[in-house]
């Protein structure tokens, strides 16, 4: 069965310093990052958008994008039913999912044209939820989980939506390893062991050991083991 993922981020010519962040704001990029059974593919979706209004300054010092660059570039409602056919049936990968999904429904809404909510034709599945699940009371930005699991961002200077994109998609890919799940499943059990043992040994500290002696019978069969191997390897285990 095909199981396709896509990796979506979001540039935009700026946030409100509170909820709704998106009010007053457009989209300006688009980065997707398709993968299929956990394979990275090249059927990219990047376009830059035409915003019709001015970028603020915080943002441009995040990704870089200036309206003289973006002005010949087409508006949101030329791009929208090609975004929507691309991304449709399949589930979303996003880091901070809510700011993402919030403009593009935000975006979606100005056209008035009764087109669905992202959430109504794909699922979503934000990975900064799954960061702070594996990873509790540490730092999960996307520049935080690349240098976790070693992955190369010496390019991000400024951000990007597709090359954010393709650092998530290794990201996430990374983090729902079956490997990566089952050292993470090792360290909670040795870690409950570890507490287990303490909880032991203050329960019987003040107890004597129990000690179980070895019968003679027993002694005897390991002493013939012991000649056995001596006589296969052809050297002298004990002196």
């Amino acid at each position: 069965m095909i199981k396709r993922q896509i990796v979506l981020d979001t540039e935009t010519t700026g946030m409100n310093s509170s909820p709704p962040y998106y009010i007053g704001h457009r989209i300006i990029e688009i980065g997707i990052v398709e993968i299929i059974n956990r394979n990275i593919t090249n059927n990219n979706f990047h376009i830059y958008l035409n915003p019709q209004q001015n970028i603020s300054l915080d943002a441009f010092n995040i990704h870089g994008l200036s309206n003289q660059f973006l002005s010949d570039k087409p508006f949101f409602s030329k791009i929208a039913n090609n975004l929507l056919k691309y991304i449709k049936g399949s589930e979303l990968i996003i880091h901070n999912a809510q700011f993402d999904i919030d403009f593009l429904n935000y975006e979606l809404s100005l056209l008035k044209n009764n087109l669905p909510n992202i959430e109504n034709i794909c699922k979503v599945k934000d990975t900064l939820k799954i960061a702070r699940n594996l990873f509790p009371g540490k730092r999960n930005s996307l520049n935080s989980l690349c240098k976790r699991f070693n992955i190369n961002k010496s390019k991000r200077n400024l951000h990007g939506a597709l090359l954010d994109a393709r650092l998530l998609a290794n990201v996430f890919l990374s983090m729902t390893t079956c490997q990566n799940t089952f050292k993470l499943e090792c360290l909670r059990i040795k870690n409950s062991s570890i507490k287990n043992t303490s909880l032991f040994n203050k329960k019987n500290k003040n107890k004597n050991p129990l000690i179980i002696l070895s019968s003679q019978e027993e002694l005897e069969l390991h002493k013939l083991q012991l000649r056995l191997i001596k006589k296969k390897c052809g050297f002298h285990l004990w002196k």
